[in-house]
């Protein structure tokens, strides 16, 4: 019989995602046995300030990352866009489950089913800079403040009274059984999902053979080809860092169309690109759309945010 230690955050939506990637295991392979590892990671604890001034997304992994390398865990799970863009020495990710919704939510007891039904001077809640900036594109008149927490916790304090509305993956809400609560969802020509958002990645050793192959079956290609490509334009533009970027790329009759974007955090500028092409092609292309916005001053403006700290 085999034993695996799976490492997760403790939130509720990290639990689900490891519960749910345990389910699948086990349902795949009669036998195995699967213990869920939950722990705290420094994430968790820095709840309040923008995420690049406290380290960046690098805060949600690394304690799953040292256990995994010390061998207290056999496989991490983590949201991907939480995964920064080069590994640790010896760690892979050994899996990318079929993506949720992609895209980006609205919850508001005003219950407006999009970004312009809301009324002026609506105060939204979120922390992610990306969201920020195209929000503020669009609606200059809504005022933006910091939200920080898990799914839950930022509900609570929607709930309280603190904001009229606040913003979050629409993957986690579903994940969670919470769609209900979602007033309308932000299209991508609105808010361009962040890199990664909606897939659950199962990171694990690269000398792991034995594991690798139990979680192999489920790995979902055409979701892992999509991450990868938004991945290298997050990378290739700014590392890990939490900063006004977002891509996307999605996959149709084996072409892709890869989306990237960088925003002033004021939302006065919002700077894109998109390349389409042959599936075959699509690290080609994701650069090709780093290459585009870096054309037209993005470095300039992510150069300026890492030197004030985001």
């Amino acid at each position: 019989m085999t034993t695996l230690h799976l490492g997760t955050r403790k939130s509720a939506l990290a639990l689900w995602q490891a519960t749910h990637v345990r389910d699948r295991l086990l349902a795949l392979h009669p036998g195995l046995t699967v213990t869920i590892v939950p722990m705290t990671t420094e994430g968790d604890r820095q709840l309040s300030g923008p995420l690049v001034a406290s380290g960046g997304k690098a805060l949600f992994t690394k304690e799953l990352e040292q256990a995994l390398a010390l061998g207290r865990i056999d496989l991490a799970v983590h949201s991907m866009k939480d995964v920064v863009a080069e590994l640790p020495e010896g760690l892979t990710i050994g899996a990318i489950l079929e993506r949720e919704d992609p895209r980006d939510a609205l919850v508001s007891p005003l219950k407006a089913s999009e970004l312009a039904a809301l009324p002026e001077g609506t105060v939204i809640g979120t922390a992610s800079l990306r969201r920020a900036c195209q929000i503020r594109h669009w609606r200059p008149d809504l005022r933006i403040e910091n939200l920080r927490g898990n799914v839950n916790s930022r509900l609570a304090r929607l709930d309280a009274g603190e904001f009229s509305g606040i913003i979050l993956a629409a993957a986690g809400l579903k994940r969670l059984g919470l769609a209900d609560r979602i007033s309308g969802y932000l299209s991508i020509e609105v808010s361009l999902p962040a890199a990664s958002q909606g897939a659950i990645g199962i990171e694990c050793r690269l000398d792991d053979a034995k594991t690798r192959g139990i979680i192999d079956p489920l790995h979902h290609p055409d979701t892992a080809l999509c991450v990868e490509a938004e991945r290298i334009v997050t990378a290739t533009l700014a590392g890990g860092c939490r900063l006004p970027i977002a891509a996307f790329a999605t996959l149709d009759a084996g072409r892709v169309t890869v989306r990237g974007l960088v925003g002033e955090p004021d939302g006065s500028r919002l700077l894109t690109d998109t390349q389409q092409g042959p599936a075959t092609e699509a690290a080609h292309l994701a650069h090709a759309v780093a290459g585009g916005l870096l054309s037209q001053g993005a470095g300039a403006i992510i150069e300026r945010l890492l030197k004030d700290g985001a």
